[in-house]
């Protein structure tokens, strides 16, 4: 059912670019479908410019103590906030992860939550701070409807080009932006500036008791130098292979870029999404990444290298990713699990346990997708209420001093030295598209969904769109 007017608008801010942005672009172009005008683009330049928008519903991805100043801002003006949380699929054990990712001050400014399956649901029904009566939909996430086998074509075109300029490749993806952060605020420890001093928390740690974090960090660099073996190691052992190293989306890439060097075959990149990487790939190697849950689902081998073992960590924090994947515990067992794969003796890892698993975890894996789900909810509330509320005068004068004020702060805070996100951390997430691109991948969406509704695509800023139905 397409909506009438007035129309509703809609705001998606996309942060990682070459993780959300084609998802959350198949669930604007969906939106749009159904009558719904959307803003879609960098998450830190929409946030800077949100007082110069229409009354949205904001579809947001964390709930944490740092939302909180927007929050309060978007209330003053008018937007309502609905999430999920990007990081709700493999996920903390539920004591860390409420601390860490939930304030009982910030999910209080929410009208809607949006789960990836009902391990999440669960996770969020039994948090001590939700909000009575705070709706809960298992609707699925847009990163997993890439995965389906009706979208996987949008990406047929890239894994061509990535076959034919790698040939055969292993993938190893890694996720150890904990120990090997983009920069080093990022970690779970700040570096100590003397011998004496004890270590200060970093970012990652926040929310996370010091015992904890303390035992993350040395079993995420114990992991992280086991694969600085086996990168080098896979490359000799399979000179028909190229290995291509895919670091987490924050994670340095400076240490497989010299890993690479005195290697043969061995390439380090973040180009894209993931989703054509693993079409194109023969095997993914990982460790608790949740490459290895988008691999199970995609059909694609998949092995979680565990050569050194922390049950608590490995199965209180990785337990999906590691249950689903073939699990090696030594290089030896891993190149024997390799050549089994490469000779055509394993496929994927497979199962009754593990799809009751993946089902409990993913929704929307068949039937509708799950950005059509989300549409569903947000179309069912505006039908209830066509008109988002109109804050008092003052609130919205106060909203936008507020957020103009935020905005200042932020452009000088960047010409300081030792900011916690230098500029070129903020492009390396979102180095931006162009409004041809952007148009060409609606197309695309359209061709994959034998669709042709006609989408109007304007460029409102250097990295912000408006999309509306023409």
């Amino acid at each position: 059912m397409k909506m009438k007017d007035p129309k509703a608008c809609m705001i998606i801010p996309v942060e990682n670019q070459v993780r959300e942005l084609d998802p959350k672009l198949l669930l604007a172009y969906i939106a749009v479908r159904r009558g719904f005008v959307v803003i879609i683009g960098s998450h830190r330049e929409i946030d800077f410019r949100i007082s110069s928008f229409p009354r949205s519903l904001y579809l947001n991805k964390s709930m944490t103590e740092r939302n909180l100043k927007m929050f309060r801002i978007m209330e003053k003006l008018g937007h309502e906030i609905l999430t999920w949380d990007e990081e709700a699929l493999v996920h903390l054990p539920a004591e860390t992860y409420y601390s860490r990712r939930l304030s009982p001050v910030a999910i209080r400014y929410n009208s809607h939550l949006f789960a990836w399956g009902e391990d999440n649901a669960e996770l969020w029904r039994q948090y001590p701070d939700l909000p009575k009566d705070m709706p809960i939909h298992v609707t699925g996430n847009p990163r997993s409807d890439m995965l389906r086998p009706e979208l996987q074509s949008f990406y047929n075109k890239e894994a061509e080009e990535i076959r034919k300029n790698h040939g055969k490749f292993i993938l190893v993806n890694t996720n150890f932006n904990h120990v090997n952060a983009f920069f080093p605020a990022q970690n779970l420890f700040q570096p100590p500036k003397s011998a004496e001093e004890v270590q200060q928390f970093g970012k990652a740690a926040v929310g996370m008791s010091r015992e904890y974090a303390e035992g993350l960090r040395d079993h995420k660099e114990t992991i992280f130098a086991a694969f600085k073996e086996l990168i080098p190691t896979i490359d000799r052992a399979y000179p028909d292979h190229t290995v291509i190293v895919r670091p987490h989306p924050t994670e340095s890439q400076q240490v497989y870029m010299d890993i690479a060097k005195e290697c043969q075959r061995v390439k380090v990149t973040n180009e894209g999404n993931v989703v054509p990487w693993l079409l194109a790939t023969d095997v993914v190697i990982h460790n608790g990444c949740t490459t290895g849950v988008e691999a199970y689902v995609m059909g694609v081998p998949a092995i979680s290298y565990r050569a050194r073992i922390n049950e608590k960590i490995d199965m209180g924090f990785y337990r999906l990713p590691n249950l689903i994947s073939h699990q090696c515990y030594d290089i030896d067992e891993l190149q024997d699990t390799l050549t089994k794969i490469f000779n055509g003796d394993l496929g994927a890892a497979s199962g009754e346990e593990r799809q009751a698993l993946v089902k409990h975890y993913l929704a929307a894996q068949d039937g509708p997708l799950a950005c059509e789900r989300i549409v569903d909810v947000l179309e069912k509330k505006m039908e209830q209420q066509p008109v988002l509320p109109k804050p008092p005068l003052s609130d919205r004068i106060a909203g936008s001093v507020f957020a103009n004020y935020r905005r200042i702060y932020k452009n000088i805070k960047k010409y300081r030295s030792g900011t916690h996100a230098p500029q070129h951390f903020h492009r390396h997430r979102y180095p931006g598209i162009s409004l041809e691109e952007l148009r060409q991948r609606i197309s695309l969406f359209q061709q994959v969904l034998a669709e042709d509704t006609k989408v109007n695509a304007e460029q409102i800023s250097n990295n912000i769109f408006r999309l509306s139905a023409s």
